[in-house]
C-alpha cells in the first residue's frame, strides 16, 4: 500500500486546492441569507420530503431545494439559501458556506425548520462533510485546512460539533483520547472527518486518519474517547436502527475509480458490498431502513442523487437529477 499512498496524496492535494479556488470564485458572485432573517424558502423542513442541493447550471445553482419524498422526480420546489454543503434533519439544517469578500469565509449556518438562520460558526477551510443527528439536536461539520506542520503543505481535515441544546462547540475532535487497535494512540497526524450520530446524540462513528492509513471509528462525546473498529471504511452513515453503517471503502489505487459502497453490520463486522458500480465519493446518506442515497458525479459536469438497496440486493437507480447533499426528512421527533 506505502509505494501508491504518495502519489494519492498528491493528486488529492492538486485537486482540492482547484476546490477551494472555485469555491471562493463562485461565493463572489452569490447571494447570502443574511444572518437572523428568513431566505424567503418556499417550503420548511417538516417531514415528507426529499431536501436536497440544485446542482442545475445557472443563477440557481447550490439552492436548497425539495421534492416530495413519495414523488422525487416531481417539480423540485427552491429556497434563497445556497449552500456548498448541506444536511437536515428534524427541523434543523446545517448550511456550510464561504462569505465573499476581500477575505473569504467559510461558515456553518444553522437553520431552524423554516431556514432561518439562527447560529453561525466560523470555519477555518473549505467545505467537506456536515450532518445533524437524527433528533436535530447534534450538528458537525468537516473542512479541508492547509498549514499543519505534519502534512507538508498538503490539506487535512478539522471536524467539529454542535450541541444545539446545550451550546457546546467542539471546533476539533482531534483532541479526543483516541484507542487504535487497543492501545493510546498519540500522534500529531490525526484527521477526523465524516460524523454520523447514533439516536442517543453521544455515540457516533467517523473516520479517522493516522501514519498513512484510515480507520472507522465509534466514539462517546460525554466520555470524549474513541476506538478503531476496522481500517479502510471511510465516510460512516448509520442506519435508522442503529444496527448497519454504509460506507466508502478504497478498492483501487486509480484515483479517478478508487470508491466502493459497502454496508457494515456492527454486530458481525461483516460487511457486504452495494450494487453500486461506480466510484462513490460522498458520505451517503439514509432515504429510509433499507435504501441509502449519494450524490454521483456525471462525466459531463454536475451530479446526481442515486439510491441503491443497503443489503447489497439490488441495482442503483436514479432518484433526483441534478442534485446532491440529499436529507430525508421523516418523522420529526420533539417538534
Amino acid at each position: 500500500m506505502t509505494n501508491w499512498r504518495v502519489p494519492v496524496a498528491v493528486a488529492a492535494s492538486l485537486v482540492l486546492t482547484g476546490i477551494a479556488v472555485a469555491y471562493t470564485v463562485r461565493a463572489a458572485d452569490e447571494r447570502r441569507p443574511t444572518p437572523g432573517k428568513a431566505t424567503g424558502a418556499a417550503f420548511d423542513l417538516t417531514a415528507g420530503r426529499l431536501v436536497f442541493r440544485d446542482m442545475r447550471p445557472g443563477r440557481g445553482r447550490d439552492a436548497v431545494a425539495a421534492v416530495p419524498l413519495a414523488r422525487t422526480r416531481d417539480g423540485r420546489t427552491s429556497a434563497d439559501l445556497r449552500c456548498v454543503r448541506f444536511y437536515a434533519a428534524a427541523g434543523t439544517g446545517v448550511c456550510l458556506n464561504t462569505a465573499p469578500g476581500p477575505v473569504p469565509r467559510t461558515y456553518a449556518a444553522v437553520l431552524d425548520r423554516n431556514l432561518r438562520e439562527v447560529r453561525r460558526v466560523a470555519l477555518p477551510g473549505v467545505p467537506s462533510r456536515a450532518r445533524v443527528s437524527a433528533s436535530g439536536r447534534m450538528i458537525s461539520w468537516t473542512v479541508f485546512v492547509q498549514g499543519d506542520s505534519y502534512s507538508d503543505g498538503s490539506f487535512s481535515t478539522r471536524t467539529g460539533v454542535l450541541d444545539t441544546r446545550t451550546g457546546r462547540t467542539v471546533t476539533s475532535l482531534e483532541g479526543i483520547a483516541l484507542t487504535l487497535d487497543g492501545r493510546r494512540h498519540r500522534s500529531p497526524d490525526v484527521n477526523f472527518w465524516g460524523v454520523t450520530f447514533a439516536a442517543d446524540d453521544d455515540l457516533f462513528y467517523a473516520t479517522v486518519s493516522t501514519g498513512g492509513r484510515t480507520y472507522l471509528v465509534e466514539g462517546s462525546f460525554t466520555r470524549w474517547t474513541a476506538r478503531t473498529l476496522r481500517e479502510n471504511a471511510e465516510c460512516p452513515s448509520l442506519s435508522p436502527d442503529g444496527r448497519r453503517l454504509v460506507f466508502k471503502k478504497r478498492v483501487s489505487r486509480d484515483p479517478a475509480d478508487p470508491w466502493r459502497l459497502y454496508a457494515l453490520d456492527l454486530r458481525t463486522l461483516r460487511e457486504t458490498p452495494l450494487a453500486e458500480p461506480h466510484s462513490v465519493d460522498d458520505q451517503a446518506a439514509w432515504l429510509d431502513a433499507r435504501t441509502v442515497m449519494y450524490a454521483r458525479p456525471r462525466e459531463s459536469g454536475g451530479s446526481d442523487v442515486w439510491a441503491v438497496p443497503a443489503d447489497g440486493s439490488g441495482p442503483p437507480r436514479l432518484l433526483v437529477p441534478d442534485a446532491a447533499s440529499p436529507s430525508a426528512l421523516g418523522r420529526a421527533k420533539g417538534f
